[in-house]
């Protein structure tokens, strides 16, 4: 119940006082000493003095509501206030159920960032290590976007099984997949085994993707909840940068492309058991004590120790209670009414859904990811026929990427989203208008040789 505020006491009890007059005679103020007020017992009165005309009037009510809030220990001025508290937490418990989801999306730009040297190393007849480096256009891209077709298929794979698997062994999951896909990847004999690693990887991608942004908005507190989630994109372009780095460390050693992707396990074997040392997203165990409508006091007893461990509280905590019962009363609230995933094409879910999803949709098709999984090729053919140069330069391309990142995510909610978005869609077009220029027009000109 929720502490008593000053308003509440005007409203729960009568106050009269009689007009002021004209001249300077203050008349008392009465108020109920008594409370609550009992039909079948006369009132007693308590005489207030009115504070000084001169006191400003929000001065003149503190006063006489702190006066007011003191006659009534029995009212719900004496309830306690914690229940109104802001969601307070330490913040040595908020970092880690932040940082080991977030190792998902660092991940997944780092597969970025390696794949750009990569694709120079493995083609090399120096390089490579194998007998099978003259690969094809088609073969080149397989295994280039062989992640992401993966993630794709992760990504259609989890969405009807999330609720039952929870955001916590999703990421788990994503991370094993992971761990397998950058092993196969790096140790692959053949051509179709390296396929069959990117593409695993790709399904953990999937997987991270979606339970990441899940699992950090389900466990933050309220306070900074949108500024981890801006902080998890930010941890994808900082993948980027380190696999453009490690690229350009290992483009000059033989089989280099096996480190670049190899690196990426010791990285998913620390998210996973990060995510095993972590309890699950309370709010996911109190959905699924809704969805089952079965053991509802063990799901909220869960729900309860697994708040208590991520704000670092004692057992027993009053606020964690309430809110694991205002969490509760929501999601009821919630799935009162079962709906279906064809309601997100109707009314005004529909207009919601073309705008997002158009957003990603032309995010992607204009090609800008393709520059950053091609970079150092690009490079490359552009005159740093090195590939050693063509790898350092592309790191420069990841510092410039994730310094923009971090000034979106501080600046955000100064400059909107709207202008964000739009100086970044001409950014794009700019760039990628420069870059077919090259190639088309001005790869001639003696100053761009």
């Amino acid at each position: 119940m929720a502490s008593s505020s000053p308003t509440s006491v005007l409203h729960s009890h009568f106050v009269l006082c009689k007009p002021r007059p004209t001249h300077k005679t203050h008349q008392p103020l009465l108020i109920p000493a008594s409370s609550p007020i009992n039909p079948n017992k006369a009132l007693r009165f308590t005489r207030l003095p009115l504070p000084n005309p001169s006191t400003p009037i929000h001065g003149r009510l503190s006063k006489v509501l702190t006066r007011a809030q003191g006659e009534f220990p029995s009212s719900a001025a004496a309830e306690p206030a914690d229940s109104l508290a802001e969601d307070t937490f330490s913040w040595s418990s908020v970092v880690l159920p932040f940082l080991f989801p977030a190792l998902g999306g660092l991940l997944f730009g780092y597969d970025i960032g390696a794949t750009s040297g990569a694709s120079i190393s493995l083609q090399s007849a120096e390089l490579s290590g194998t007998t099978w480096f003259s690969l094809s256009s088609v073969q080149l891209g397989l295994v280039v976007s062989g992640s992401l077709y993966g993630a794709l298929i992760g990504s259609l794979g989890v969405y009807p099984i999330a609720d039952f698997l929870g955001r916590r062994r999703e990421l788990i999951i994503a991370a094993a997949l992971y761990i397998a896909g950058g092993l196969i990847t790096g140790l692959a004999p053949n051509l179709v085994v390296l396929i069959i690693g990117r593409l695993l990887y790709g399904v953990g991608i999937g997987l991270a993707m979606h339970g990441a942004p899940l699992y950090i908005a389900e466990t933050s507190p309220s306070q900074i909840r949108g500024t981890l989630i801006s902080l998890k994109e930010l941890f994808i372009v900082l993948g980027i940068l380190s696999g453009y780095s490690v690229g350009s460390i290992a483009i000059d050693a033989v089989g280099g492309w096996r480190y670049m992707y190899g690196l990426s396990s010791p990285i998913a074997a620390l998210m996973g058991i990060g995510m095993l040392s972590l309890p699950s997203s309370p709010r996911w165990l109190l959905l699924r004590a809704v969805q089952v409508k079965d053991s509802l006091d063990e799901y909220k007893e869960k729900a309860l120790n697994a708040l208590n461990k991520l704000r670092g509280r004692p057992a027993g905590d009053r606020l964690s209670e309430g809110q694991i019962e205002d969490t509760l009363i929501s999601l009821r609230s919630a799935y009162a009414d079962e709906g279906n995933v064809w309601e997100v094409f109707q009314g005004p879910s529909l207009k919601a859904f073309i705008i997002g999803g158009g957003l990603v949709f032309f995010q992607q098709i204009t090609g800008q990811p393709s520059v950053l999984y091609y970079a150092a090729p690009i490079l490359q053919s552009a005159g740093y026929s090195v590939a050693s140069d063509a790898a350092r330069v592309a790191v420069v391309i990841g510092v410039f990427k994730l310094l923009m990142t971090g000034i979106a995510v501080l600046k955000v909610d100064d400059l909107g989203r709207r202008p964000l978005l739009i100086g970044g869609v001409i950014g794009i077009v700019v760039s990628l208008f420069l870059l077919a220029a090259y190639y088309e027009f001005l790869g001639a000109f003696p100053l761009l040789q």
